[in-house]
């Protein structure tokens, strides 16, 4: 049997190296895993890299988008059902576990799980076995397990929305995915893939312009957003993408517009005053500026045009590090 196609991914920036490090570790392993992230960032991507790399890379993957399942018809997908088990039920079915038997699955939005099934999945996961919907004889299977959230499970478990105990066993070995705001030295090269893409053959560039403004954005979508933004400018490109050619949302945001918006105390407090405001506002700008240039503090302070020794005394004032 032909090896998998190998993933690739693309990582300028130290903070992605560092995880992709780790996944790598991880893969080696058979432990649970689970993908924190937010909604566009590369979970599935990575769930799929984590096969690939593993003992089981032979194996079935099999991904499951919990959240577009109906729940009614959850548990029947997952663990499968017999034949009469209920009306519609004509034949013998297995389920998603069951297909993936010596390989991995994926749960992806293991937030949306319903609470009600949530009991049987843990009894899967300890047991290694399974009961189809309507089924007498338990099935056994040997499966990897990777799930992934965009919601801080921890939270769920404390108000009581999600089983502490599979929230234990299924967060074996947490990992982290942060978003594309977080790792600006990325979308430089991460549009280039996807304008070689869809480009088509052409022969496309970024101006400067345009790319300083995909950088300042704050990309709320990640990295699926950045690929279907690259994937509609190409359409009408000619050789070369102006910041005219971007969407309004991006074109129109520089990073001081999306500091000052990210400052909800001091604009939203209406007991704070002027100079509160002002400290606030400039702290957040002092503090955004240093974390965007990894602590440079050299390059912090050209983003923010002013004296390398402005920047010094105004991070000792407000105790920045």
């Amino acid at each position: 049997m032909p090896l998998p196609a190998p993933i690739s991914f693309i990582a300028q920036s130290g903070l992605m190296r560092s995880i992709l490090a780790r996944v790598d570790a991880i893969a080696a392993s058979d432990s649970s895993v689970l993908l924190i992230g937010e909604t566009g960032v590369g979970k599935e991507l990575i769930a799929e890299y984590i096969h690939r790399a593993s003992p089981r890379s032979l194996k079935p993957l099999v991904k499951v988008g919990l959240s577009s399942l109906p729940p009614d018809l959850l548990e029947s997908e997952l663990f499968g059902h017999q034949k009469g088990a209920y009306t519609s039920a004509s034949t013998e079915k297995r389920g998603l576990f069951e297909l993936a038997d010596t390989g991995s699955i994926f749960l992806d939005d293991i937030d949306d799980f319903p609470y009600s099934l949530q009991s049987k999945l843990l009894r899967v996961l300890e047991s290694r076995e399974l009961l189809r919907v309507g089924g007498m004889t338990p099935v056994s299977i040997d499966v990897r397990l990777i799930t992934a959230t965009k919601v801080d499970l921890k939270e769920m478990v404390d108000r009581g929305a999600f089983r502490s105990d599979l929230y234990y066993r299924i967060n074996v070995v947490p990992l982290v995915i942060p978003p594309l705001r977080e790792r600006k030295e990325d979308i430089p090269a991460i549009a280039g893939h996807f304008l070689e893409m869809y480009g088509g053959g052409r022969s496309l560039r970024v101006t400067d312009e345009a790319m300083r403004s995909l950088v300042n954005y704050h990309w709320p979508g990640n990295i699926r957003e950045l690929r279907n933004v690259i994937q509609r400018v190409v359409i009408f490109a000619n050789g070369q993408i102006d910041v005219a050619e971007l969407p309004a949302e991006i074109r129109d945001e520089g990073s001081l517009q999306y500091i000052i918006k990210a400052c909800n105390r001091c604009l939203t407090e209406e007991k704070m005053t002027f100079e509160q405001v002002v400290e606030c506002l400039e702290s957040n700008l002092l503090g955004q500026a240093l974390k965007q240039a990894e602590g440079n503090r050299t390059q912090a302070a050209k983003a923010l045009g002013m004296n390398l020794s402005t920047l010094r005394d105004k991070l000792k004032k407000y105790n920045i590090e």
